[in-house]
């Protein structure tokens, strides 16, 4: 296998692992019993830290370094992921759960025109085929819960899609550029939003261990992977990657709480990991 091939089956495996270790968010949802703004503040902190520990045992004393090098761009990638929560949590205040997913759906199609417009990547029309059938997918998968939403709660959906793709782009623009100190500071951003709404002291015996595995292991490391994927395929591929987090979460709560999805969740989520494994299958011209 050619270094750029092997570049990006490497990219390909680090982004399939960021989607499957977000999609564990349900589980720690379900087991941590407090409310969602303190479960937020903790998460980020603790992924903070993570990503933090690990630029210092990567770089040493070059750490403050890789911080600074950053530039405007990693500082612009801190803020869209930030942001992209925020609108996230307040779009589920605003609107149901079947039209964030829907919308989140667009993420590789909203991606591919950004990374065109910005950095003139073109997508691979196999995965732009792939993006649509898994967009079919997730609709299979909520198409029975789907509600009315406000108008300001799809808004917001459609900025958390928007920010997230244009981190994605930024992220794959800069790959020559270490940008994991960034991510490390998109979730301390995280955390310094959410704390007015939080109360920290209210985290204490069990609730904090499964809070410092929350922020460290589903957030923090799940964050890692990304940047350090996103640097390796293209922006639209990371992005259709990503939307296998969507049918993944109900599997592990089915798993571990023995609450089996509807028929259209296990249709719907088949949909999806079939577009995403067929986008990684071997082409006979390899597009990264």
């Amino acid at each position: 296998m050619d270094p750029t091939a092997r570049q990006a089956w490497l990219g390909t495996l680090l982004i399939t692992g960021s989607a499957v270790v977000f999609s564990t968010a349900g589980l720690f949802t379900r087991l941590i019993d407090l409310d969602a703004w303190t479960m937020l503040f903790w998460r980020g902190l603790f992924g903070g830290l993570f990503i933090a520990a690990f630029v210092v045992w990567r770089d040493g004393r070059g750490a403050m370094g890789a911080l600074r090098a950053i530039g405007r761009d990693g500082l612009l990638v801190a803020a869209c992921s930030a942001l992209a929560t925020v609108c996230f949590l307040n779009a589920l205040r605003l609107t149901s759960v079947a039209d964030v997913l829907v919308i989140g759906a667009t993420a590789p199609f909203l991606t591919a025109a950004l990374a065109w417009a910005l950095i003139g990547e073109r997508a691979d029309l196999a995965t732009l085929i792939a993006s649509l059938v898994a967009a079919v997918g997730v609709v299979v998968m909520v198409g029975a819960a789907v509600e009315e939403g406000r108008l300001l709660g799809n808004l917001l959906a459609l900025g958390m899609t928007g920010f997230l793709s244009l981190m994605m782009v930024i992220l794959r623009k800069r790959r020559a550029v270490d940008m994991v100190p960034a991510s490390g500071l998109s979730a301390f951003l995280c955390a310094a939003i959410v704390l007015p709404f939080a109360q920290p002291g209210s985290a204490e015996g069990m609730n904090f261990v499964l809070l410092v595995l929350f922020g460290s292991v589903q957030f923090g490391l799940a964050l890692l992977l990304l940047t350090l994927g996103s640097r390796m395929i293209s922006a639209t591929r990371t992005a259709l990657i990503s939307v296998l987090d969507t049918p993944l979460a109900p599997l592990w709560v089915w798993l571990a709480f023995g609450q089996v999805p509807p028929e259209a969740t296990l249709a719907g989520g088949a949909i999806v990991m079939a577009a995403v494994l067929g986008d990684m299958a071997p082409r006979r011209r390899h597009r990264s």
